[in-house]
C-alpha cells in the first residue's frame, strides 16, 4: 500500500486490515507510514517507500511476501497535485508529477506483478481519478499523469489477458474529489474548482468502495459513478466543451466556495 501515511492511503489500508489482510503500509514519510501502522494495529506494519525508485519498490513487494507468505493485493495510491496552468509550471513541477503519478504507479506494478505471476494470483489496484478520464482546466499537467497512469493501467490488463494470464487482476479507480490534505488548502484556489465541481467524498466512502472491488474485481471503478459518463462527454463533444467551459468552472467555483463554508462550520463532513 503506497502513500498510505495519511489520507485516502491510510484509509485504505485500514479498510484493508479491517477485511484481515496483513497490511503493509508504505510512504515517502517512513515515520508518518510506522505511526499509521500502529494506528491500525494487528498484522500491520509501515516502512519508508519513495515510490519513484523501481527497485525499492520491488523490495517492499518481497519483503511482504516474506513477511506475510503472499502478495494478494498491492495499491498503488501514492499521488501528488500541483495546480495552474501548465504554461506556468516549471519543469520541476512537472516532473515531479509524472515521476509519482505514473512512473511511481509503474513502479508499483512491476514491483507487485512479479510475485503474483509467480503465484498465479493476485489484485493490482491502481488509484487514478477522474482526472484520468477528462482534461481537468486548472490541473491539466496533473491530469496528463493521470491519464497515462490510466492508460498503463488498462494496457496492462489486457497485456496480462493476451499472455494467457487470468488469475491476475488490475483495476483503475476513479473517484471524484476527495477531502485529503491534497485538497485541504485548496479550498481559496480558483485552478482547483474542478476537483470540487461533483460530489466531494471521504476518504473512508472511497476505502470501503476499494474493499468491496477486492470480492468483485473490474477494470474501472468510478466514484460516484454517474460522474464517468458524464465526463466521458466531454472527450466526445471537445467543441462543446470549450464553449461551455466558462459555465461549467463558475459552477465549480459556487461549489468550491459552498464546500469551504460547509468545513468551516462544521456541517461537512459529517
Amino acid at each position: 500500500m503506497t502513500g498510505a501515511g495519511g489520507g485516502l492511503g491510510r484509509a485504505i489500508a485500514a479498510e484493508l486490515a479491517r477485511r484481515g489482510y496483513a497490511v503493509q503500509v508504505t510512504d515517502i514519510d517512513a515515520e508518518a507510514a510506522r505511526r499509521a501502522a500502529e494506528e491500525i494495529g494487528g498484522d500491520a506494519a509501515g516502512s519508508g517507500l519513495d515510490v519513484r525508485d523501481e527497485a525499492a519498490c520491488r523490495a517492499v513487494a518481497d519483503e511482504t511476501v516474506t513477511r506475510a507468505g503472499s502478495l494478494d493485493v498491492w495499491v498503488n495510491n501514492a499521488g501528488v497535485l500541483f495546480t495552474g496552468p501548465s504554461w506556468e509550471q516549471d519543469e520541476a513541477t512537472r516532473r515531479t508529477m509524472i515521476e509519482v503519478n505514473t512512473i511511481g504507479t509503474m513502479n508499483g506494478t512491476m514491483a507487485a506483478l512479479a510475485p503474483m505471476r509467480a503465484a498465479g494470483r493476485g489484485h493490482l489496484i491502481n488509484v487514478v481519478s477522474l482526472a484520468g478520464i477528462v482534461a481537468a482546466p486548472g490541473e491539466v499537467n496533473y491530469s496528463a499523469s493521470k491519464h497515462a497512469a490510466m492508460a498503463f493501467t488498462l494496457g496492462t490488463l489486457f497485456d496480462l489477458r493476451r499472455s494467457g494470464i487470468g488469475g491476475i487482476n488490475i483495476s483503475a479507480v476513479c473517484p471524484d474529489g476527495i477531502w485529503t490534505p491534497m485538497l485541504e488548502d485548496k479550498l481559496d484556489d480558483p485552478e482547483a474548482a474542478g476537483s470540487f465541481s461533483g460530489h466531494l467524498l471521504t476518504p473512508e466512502q472511497v476505502a470501503q468502495a476499494v474493499g468491496k472491488l477486492t470480492e468483485r474485481p473490474k477494470p474501472i471503478l468510478i466514484l460516484p459513478r454517474w460522474r464517468g459518463p458524464l465526463l466521458r462527454l466531454v472527450d466526445l463533444f471537445p467543441s462543446l466543451a470549450v464553449r461551455m467551459l466558462p459555465l461549467v468552472m463558475a459552477d465549480a467555483r459556487r461549489r468550491q466556495r459552498r464546500y469551504k463554508r460547509l468545513i468551516e462550520t462544521g456541517r461537512w463532513p459529517k
